[in-house]
């Protein structure tokens, strides 16, 4: 018999392996007239089986595995043959070998930050993890190398010339299974993910989930080192006062600051909020939000333990202030050196906690009025404490390769790259300097009132095409999320469709553009099983309205759409894994019916069957007494 895998085969036939006694003859004989369910069946999902160290063999890496006579006369425990894989995700020969921290990936399609390190992203270089899953909370599909093997029961092969890696393992009932590594790389490049539907969402939730809101402070011993999204511990030696770095985010429809936001380990993100004052004079002085001290008169703790002693200094990480940063002074009528941006840069080196932590400061003045108001922004960056800080300007990717639905669409203008935009209107609908980002796969329009200057037709146009496509003007769009300026291949021109002038009869006219629609046609590409977004085609094409010269126009209503179009060609489905071909031979028991048959042929044919009978019975009384 022999056991086809992968391209090989498992079984006793072999140049090297000569089958010459009679009792081998005779359980290649019995092997045959196993029933169906003693056949062995190919399993894609390992799990369940565990190995042993006596069972693992030198060589099997190779593709081959030997067992010794004793073990091929042994006989299976249960009549039939379950299906039991290994819980090894990579299969590795035993012994003293280098494991590769990062698997031969084809690509890691989680590391959007370039530079950066991406939370649970296992395959991203940029984190300098030895151990990925101490630190995260779970690797991210396709971050990790899964594998699929196919077992039968180790008692039915006694040799395996298969070139794929192989092994013996225990499953939980004490049965020996010999499993082959399956070498189809879409099952070892790339992890399924888990479909969740109303049957198992309530077990899947209490498996994973956790509490919705968790204690800062614990009674427990504080961790020995941060996890990704664990808020950050200061350290006030004035006051002796253990506190949490801040992240001021928006809140409600204003968007008003709330102190109460912890800044997350790992998670490198800006927030954006407004501060409203009712008498501003006093509070120019007063207000800790407005003096650039309170950012950096203190000491980040550089892992959790510190809290136990707070006070040693091998635990504190002092704040670096890399900007000029002047008191609050109150001059007039105007508020100055008011802060209105803080940047946050934090080195990281893994379980080791954090080890830089540097500040940057932007200041401002504000007049003095009633009701004064003035947006702050927060920048909180991490990056690895070995990398340099020329990694940390490049701009994040929107998706690796293809794009994500929900991240910006990228556009380039000469070499530079940035996130397409749309109109924004303030609050009393006039166009702001502020835009909205494009993002992919997302439908959107937006629209606002340009107060016009006066003008002649041609630099009042120019001005009405800035503000609708913004500045500088887009000139090309990427075809992939990780698309790199300096390959100008990995860029598609934008077609551009103008209004056109010639259709116009009156010679005392303005054509002046009002609306712009972008449209992008985008489909997947690649694998079935991880494809990838990519833009195949962009088009703006502008709507126009003439107006003449003589009229007194003030303002002008100016529209922006956002168009994506899926124009995905879908392909057949792939073919499933094959499945083996068990065939007995011609006519197997055509023996034994003719001679239990009462047929003519049967009469003048007995002699050869009944001899036959006679010599299997012969084999089992010797096995038997051996």
């Amino acid at each position: 018999t022999r056991l086809e895998t992968a391209g090989g085969y498992v079984g006793p036939a072999g140049p090297d392996c000569p089958m010459r006694t009679p009792q081998l003859a005779l359980l290649q004989v019995f092997l045959l007239m196993f029933p169906d369910g003693v056949r062995p069946q190919p399993s894609s999902s390992p799990s369940g089986a565990v190995p042993t160290s006596l069972d693992l063999q030198p060589g099997t890496d190779g593709g081959t595995l030997q067992s010794s006579s004793e073990a091929t006369a042994t006989r299976p425990a249960v009549p039939g043959i379950s299906t039991v894989v290994p819980t090894l995700v990579t299969p590795s020969a035993p012994g003293n070998r280098t494991v590769d921290l990062f698997p031969v990936l084809p690509i890691c399609v989680c590391d959007l930050t370039p530079g950066a390190c991406d939370i649970n992203c296992c395959c991203d270089r940029d984190c300098y993890l030895l151990h990925p899953r101490t630190v995260f909370s779970f690797c991210l599909p396709g971050s990790v190398r899964s594998s699929s093997w196919v077992c039968v029961d180790n008692s039915l092969i006694f040799r395996s010339n298969s070139p794929f890696p192989s092994r013996v393992f225990m499953d939980s009932n004490g049965i020996r299974q010999f499993c082959v590594h399956v070498n189809n790389s879409k099952l070892n490049y790339f992890q399924k993910l888990q479909k969740v539907n109303a049957t198992n969402f309530q077990a899947l939730a209490a498996e994973f989930g956790g509490e919705s809101f968790t204690s800062t402070f614990q009674t427990q011993s504080p961790p020995s080192f941060y996890r990704a999204g664990d808020p950050i511990l200061t350290y006030f030696p004035k006051w002796s006062v253990i506190s949490l770095l801040r992240q001021p985010a928006g809140v409600g429809a204003g968007g008003l600051c709330a102190e109460s936001n912890p800044a997350g380990f790992l998670e490198s993100k800006s927030t954006t909020c407004t501060r409203f004052f009712k008498n501003l004079a006093s509070s120019c002085t007063l207000d800790s939000a407005l003096n650039a001290a309170s950012y950096y008169n203190f000491t980040v703790l550089k892992v959790p333990r510190g809290m136990t002693d707070p006070q040693n200094m091998e635990f504190q990480v002092p704040v670096i202030l890399t900007s000029q940063a002047n008191a609050p002074l109150l001059a007039g009528n105007t508020c100055q050196n008011v802060v209105s941006q803080v940047t946050y840069e934090i080195e990281t080196n893994g379980t080791f906690g954090i080890q830089k932590v540097s500040v940057s400061l932007g200041q401002t003045n504000l007049t003095v009025e009633p009701g004064a108001s003035f947006q702050q922004h927060f920048i909180l960056h991490f990056r690895a404490f070995q990398q340099s800080t020329a990694a940390s300007i490049t701009s994040p990717r929107s998706g690796n390769p293809g794009y994500i639905v929900g991240k910006p669409l990228l556009a380039l203008t000469g070499d530079v790259s940035y996130s397409m935009t749309l109109l924004q209107s303030q609050g009393n609908g006039s166009c702001s300097v502020n835009r909205h980002e494009v993002q992919f796969g997302v439908n959107a329009i937006s629209g606002c009132k340009l107060r016009l200057k006066k003008a002649d037709c041609s630099h009042l146009q120019q001005e009405i095409y800035q503000t609708l496509h913004g500045r500088p003007r887009p000139e090309h769009i990427a075809i992939f999320g990780n698309a790199d300026p300096a390959q100008k291949g990995g860029w598609t021109r934008i077609l551009n469709r103008h209004c056109n002038i010639s259709a116009i009869s009156c010679t005392s006219c303005c054509l002046i553009p009002v609306s712009l629609e972008i449209q992008v046609l985008w489909a997947y590409v690649g694998l079935l099983s991880n494809p990838q977004a990519h833009v195949s085609g962009v088009r703006f094409l502008y709507q126009c309205q003439s107006i003449r010269d003589s009229q007194q126009v003030t303002e002008v209503s100016l529209t922006t759409i956002v168009n994506f179009v899926d124009i995905t060609q879908k392909p057949e489905p792939p073919r499933g894994q094959p499945k083996m071909d068990w065939k007995l031979p011609f006519d197997f028991f055509f023996p034994f019916r003719v001679v239990f048959s009462r047929g003519v042929f049967s009469q003048k044919c007995s002699v050869s069957p009944i001899l036959i009978l006679c010599l299997l019975l012969l084999g089992v009384l010797n096995l038997e007494t051996t």
